[in-house]
């Protein structure tokens, strides 16, 4: 990206770009469903409501693309918990001083 204002500037973000499809919807409505605990992953199993998608994350998002009503469901919890992901994205890992340790509050 050549000009970003929308984020502060040197923050590294990953996605998946589908050929054909662009921006890989699914992928982040597994991705930020893991990340707020609505979607349990255990081992290569992603599951929703002890419903299981899919095994491994290719299978889940053509379970997911298959099945619009069950993505509309977790797309609308993912939103309603929105501001707890933010928090938890962007608390990442405490940033770090020029000898690599981490700041003291005071």
């Amino acid at each position: 990206v050549v000009k970003n204002k929308l984020a502060p500037p040197f923050k590294q973000v990953e996605f998946d770009i589908m050929y054909g499809e662009g921006v890989s919807k699914m992928g982040e409505i597994l991705d930020l469903g893991v990340k707020a605990g609505i979607i349990e992953k255990s081992g290569a199993w992603f599951s929703y409501d002890s419903q299981r998608l899919g095994q491994g994350r290719e299978n889940s998002k053509a379970f997911l693309k298959a099945n619009p009503d069950m993505t509309a469901k977790i797309e609308a919890s993912i939103r309603q918990n929105s501001g707890l992901i933010a928090e938890q994205i962007l608390a990442g890992s405490p940033e770090r001083d020029a000898e690599g340790e981490e700041p003291v509050e005071e």
